[in-house]
C-alpha cells in the first residue's frame, strides 16, 4: 500500500504490516494516510474475512513521531484535526486507530515490543489483542503535556475499569505483558504471538463470514438500551437464519466436513 504499510492477503486472511523499523513504526503522516487507505481497501474487498494487525522490527507501534510533526509546523495540528464527516465521524489521528474498529470484519494484533501512545490505541482498536513477553504498553500522552485523542475514549475505556484507566493516563507507566492481560490491556499473552494471532485469523476466516460480521456489528454496538440492543440481535439474526451459508454450516456440522461458504456480495 505504501512504504509505510504492507499487506498480503492469504486464504481471506489480510495481514497489515507497519513497516518503519528504523523509527520502531513511529506515526508520521505518511504513516497515518497509509493505514488510513489500508484500511479502507480492505473494508471493499468483500474477500476478506480476518485481519492480523503487526510491527516489522523491535516494537509495534512505538507512537508519534514528534520529530517528524514538529518539522510540519503548525501544519500539522490542522492535517490531523481535519474532518470527512461523509466517510467517519473520526478525525484523521483518530481514524488511524478507529478504521479498524469500522472494518466489518475482525482485526486481530499482535503487539511485540513498545505500543506507546498512538501505538497502543492502534492496537486497543483491534477486536482482539496477542501481546508478546516482550510487550511495553503505556498511555504516554501525558509525558507530552497532552491526552489519549486517537479514539481511546471509545477502546481504552470499554476495555480497562474506570479507575485503572485514570491510573494509566494520568501517570503514562508502561506496562508489561502479564499485568496487560489481568487489566484488560491485552486478550492474551504468548510466546509465538504473530503465530497465534495468525492462527485466530485463520481460524475467524473458517467461519461463516455473514455471521461473523453480524457478531462484529452486535458486539461494537455499545451504548444501547435494553430494548435497542434486544431488537438488534433479533434483525442480525433474522438476516442469517436459513440464508446460504448458514445452511451450509448446518449441513457441513452435521455431515461432520469443512464448510464451503460464499463471501457477501
Amino acid at each position: 500500500m505504501s512504504e509505510r504499510v504492507a499487506v498480503s492477503i492469504e486464504d481471506h486472511v489480510a495481514h497489515v504490516r507497519l513497516t518503519r523499523p528504523d523509527k520502531r513504526n513511529g506515526l508520521d503522516l505518511p504513516m497515518f494516510e497509509g493505514l488510513i487507505a489500508t484500511g479502507e481497501r480492505l473494508a471493499a474487498d468483500r474477500s476478506v474475512r480476518a485481519v492480523v494487525l503487526s510491527g516489522e522490527g523491535k516494537a509495534f507501534c512505538a507512537g508519534l513521531d514528534w520529530g517528524a510533526f514538529l518539522a510540519m509546523g503548525a501544519e500539522a495540528g490542522q492535517r490531523l484535526l481535519a474532518r470527512d464527516h461523509a466517510r467517519s465521524p473520526a478525525n484523521i489521528a483518530q481514524r488511524v486507530c478507529w478504521i479498524w474498529q469500522e472494518l466489518a470484519v475482525p482485526v486481530v494484533a499482535c503487539v511485540h515490543g513498545p505500543a506507546y501512545g498512538g501505538g497502543l490505541q492502534l492496537a486497543l482498536a483491534a477486536d482482539v489483542r496477542i501481546v508478546a513477553p516482550d510487550a511495553q504498553l503505556s498511555v504516554m500522552e501525558i509525558q507530552y503535556g497532552l491526552i489519549p485523542d486517537m479514539s481511546a475514549t471509545q477502546t481504552l475505556t470499554r476495555l480497562v475499569r474506570p479507575d485503572i484507566v485514570r491510573e494509566l493516563v494520568f501517570t503514562g507507566r508502561v506496562v508489561g505483558a502479564d499485568e496487560a492481560v489481568q487489566i484488560g490491556l491485552a486478550t492474551r499473552k504468548s510466546e509465538r504471538a504473530l503465530d497465534d494471532a495468525k492462527e485466530l485469523a485463520r481460524a475467524i476466516a473458517k467461519r461463516s463470514p455473514q455471521a461473523i460480521r453480524a457478531a462484529k456489528k452486535l458486539l461494537s454496538a455499545t451504548g444501547l438500551d435494553v430494548r435497542a440492543s434486544f431488537e438488534l440481535e433479533t434483525e442480525l439474526q433474522l438476516e442469517l437464519l436459513g440464508s446460504p451459508n448458514q445452511s451450509e454450516a448446518v449441513m457441513a456440522t452435521m455431515q461432520k466436513r469443512e464448510p464451503t461458504f460464499v463471501d457477501p456480495t
